[in-house]
């Protein structure tokens, strides 16, 4: 029934919720066990080091250890509020301003720059809100943008290959009444393909950007490197900030340029994760059926049976006959007695169906005629969030992994 199947699927999606956490905490686990091993020692000699020069320096200079915390307390205050000896940018005229507003609704949160009075903090918060919502709503919609084109390049490229192998007629064209060729039926990229081909443009582009990086800021590569992936991937740590010195040799270019890789960047790397979601959300979906198939394989053959309850296989009613004649007896309705004998539907069930059908088909014709998408309401068992929600539902039928034929 809908119930049971909705009960399968319910289980199903909680299973993989767990199994999703329990990865997360082992990655993260490993990840801090990993950082601790190369960062640890060097923390500690640093921590050396630093305390050896203070101590040779109050007693050469005769000042007490005291007075020169102090004295160092206030520097960490001036470095906090964007004081620092070599000549910088204003942090808070219009480009500075800016800058930091870009960071925030992007979320990469850099903190070299925050806001000190208690309005701009109030203003921060609201500003944040609709700013993170909206900008989160722009990189779904570039997603959606990017994974269509990429899919109708492939398409044609898939056309172009079968055409040349003999499979398309010369002629052919699409929407013609030829597009029922058995080969472009429901064809749709592949994730793997959508991947390779975003993890090759996110790497071309974060070396352009580090070339970029290295010629103006004076990093080496691999700390342009570094930067560009905790900017694009909006992490944000603030140890190295781009264009943020009083001058540079072709400012306002160097500005415009450092602008449109950090937008292309962010945009780039946050369609390239959720492809990558998808490989792990079917890594986990192939776990748990290994699961389901070696320590419950009673429920997995119940879970099967269910969606074929009224399929009509040969032999079905020779071998279900007995059983049939006594849920007849039992039942006064033949419609109950049916459903357990594992026969074809009663017709009173039919023309119910038939009723929700055609109710079906003359809503998506008015939706059609008003200029709606057909498929809005295809399934009425179906709830608002059944397609999935924010990235995953954009992709959602638009790869071949994501397919409802799958």
């Amino acid at each position: 029934s809908a119930g049971k199947r909705f009960h399968y699927g319910t289980r199903h999606d909680n299973g993989r919720f767990l199994l999703l956490a329990a990865l997360i905490a082992a990655y993260l686990s490993a990840g801090a066990t990993v950082f601790s091993a190369l960062e640890s020692p060097s923390e500690a000699a640093a921590q050396l080091r630093w305390n050896r020069t203070l101590h040779n320096f109050s007693r050469i200079f005769n000042i007490s250890l005291p007075e020169l915390r102090a004295f160092l307390r206030s520097y960490e205050a001036a470095m906090a509020a964007g004081i620092r000896v070599d000549a910088l940018r204003p942090r808070w005229d219009f480009p500075g301003a800016f800058y930091f507003v870009g960071t925030v609704v992007s979320t990469i949160g850099f903190g070299m720059t925050t806001p000190a009075t208690v309005a701009g903090k109030v203003f921060l918060i609201v500003y944040g809100l609709f700013g993170c919502a909206g900008t989160i709503l722009f990189f779904n919609l570039f997603l959606e943008r990017i994974i269509s084109l990429l899919a109708f390049i492939m398409k044609a490229c898939h056309e172009r290959q079968l055409r040349r192998s003999g499979l398309l007629p010369p002629n052919f064209r699409r929407g013609s009444a030829m597009a029922g060729v058995g080969s472009l039926i429901g064809w749709k990229p592949s994730v793997y393909h959508v991947m390779l081909i975003l993890g090759i443009f996110a790497i071309t582009l974060s070396c352009c950007a580090s070339a970029m990086y290295t010629f103006v800021e004076g990093w080496n590569y691999i700390d342009s490197l570094y930067y560009c992936f905790v900017t694009f991937s909006t992490i944000g740590f603030g140890d190295l900030v781009s264009s943020q010195n009083a001058v540079y040799q072709n400012q306002g270019l160097y500005r415009f340029g450092n602008f449109i890789f950090i937008l292309m960047g962010v945009c780039c790397i946050y369609s390239l994760f959720n492809v990558i979601s998808i490989m792990i959300k079917q890594l986990l979906n192939w776990v748990l059926k290994k699961f389901e198939c070696r320590c419950c394989p009673k429920c997995h053959k119940s879970s099967a049976r269910l969606g074929r309850r009224n399929a009509i296989t040969p032999g079905a009613r020779l071998r279900r006959h007995k059983i049939s004649m006594d849920a007849d007896g039992q039942y006064d309705s033949d419609t109950e007695g049916r459903r357990l004998s594992g026969e074809m539907i009663s017709m009173r069930e039919l023309m119910a169906s038939n009723k929700v059908s055609l109710a079906i088909l003359q809503k998506q014709l008015s939706e059609t005629a008003n200029g709606y998408p057909r498929n809005v309401c295809i399934n009425t068992r179906q709830n608002g969030f059944s397609a999935g929600v924010g990235a995953l539902a954009i992709m959602n039928n638009r790869l071949a992994e994501t397919s409802d034929r799958r």
